[in-house]
């Protein structure tokens, strides 16, 4: 059974025609308030509008959603009142204009686009006061059974000594009596090879680090590890040679010499460049 087509006017496809991109809903609204056919439903609007060949500008996949459009009373409203919290902005909105459907996201997002401003920052002011200020917490049995006892350690507290293994970095990591200087806490880790090399022989010298001569980042001995110019490390690094850490344990004095004599040249040589120039 074939179904009856609706009959426009010429004055009604002109104006249908012209006002094709507005959102099916409105079109609907507006056709039938501006030329009174309630007979006309929106599923013929957009039938006709498909059948003519009217493109409305909307693909599908660039508009996600769609922009009411709303009436001038509505749009003074909106403005007028833009400085209600949401909640009751769209109360007070749905109350005044029962016959739409707005939700609190549509009208939030009709603020933003429209720059009307709430009044509101997030922030607090400077000098207001805490509304929970002077008062106590009321107790709470549920609560209660979860919160820290006075003087009880929290669960990630380590005792002095306690020592782990970095994931990041391979070293070892000791809980030693300093304070942290960071957190200002009484208790801090340091690298467990480097705590006990000071101990044994003093601060390090400036520009200096500490290279583990056998390759065992695990092994702390302070025997293990020697001070040495922290620009010397790219020539150990294996850029050039071969790298210290991975070479035979029978290769490693061999390039520690070499690289520390062309690390000495290299000085030598640069001071002697300056004197020449301040010559």
């Amino acid at each position: 059974m074939t179904r009856k087509r609706i009959p426009y006017s010429a004055a009604e496809l002109r104006w249908l025609e012209k006002n094709r991109m507005m959102v099916i809903s409105d079109y609907h609204r507006d056709f039938i308030n501006r030329f009174e056919r309630d007979d006309v439903k929106m599923a013929h609007l957009n039938a006709l509008r498909k059948r003519k060949g009217w493109k409305v500008g909307r693909d599908g996949s660039r508009y996600k959603g769609r922009r009411r459009k709303y009436t001038k009373a509505e749009v003074k409203w909106l403005a007028k009142n833009c400085t209600l919290p949401i909640s009751e902005y769209t109360a007070a909105f749905r109350a005044k204009f029962p016959s739409t459907e707005v939700t609190e996201q549509k009208l939030n997002a009709y603020r933003k686009n429209n720059g009307l401003k709430t009044g509101r920052t997030g922030c607090f002011p400077k000098g207001s006061v805490p509304a929970n200020k002077g008062k106590k917490m009321p107790f709470n049995a549920a609560s209660a059974r979860t919160q820290f006892k006075k003087g009880q350690p929290s669960h990630n507290t380590r005792p002095l000594g306690h020592e782990y293994v970095s994931k990041k970095d391979g070293y070892t990591y000791i809980c030693v009596d300093e304070v942290n200087p960071h957190t200002g806490f009484e208790h801090r880790f340091v690298p467990k090879h480097k705590w006990l090399w000071v101990k044994k022989n003093g601060p390090l010298p400036p520009h200096h680090v500490l290279k583990c001569l056998d390759g065992n980042r695990l092994n702390t001995d302070p025997a293990n590890w020697e001070a040495v110019p922290q620009a010397l490390l790219p020539r150990l690094a294996g850029r050039h040679a071969v790298a210290y850490d991975t070479a035979p344990a029978e290769l490693k004095p061999t390039l520690m010499a070499l690289a520390k004599l062309k690390h000495l040249a290299r000085r030598k040589g640069g001071r002697r460049k300056t004197k020449d120039a301040q010559t």
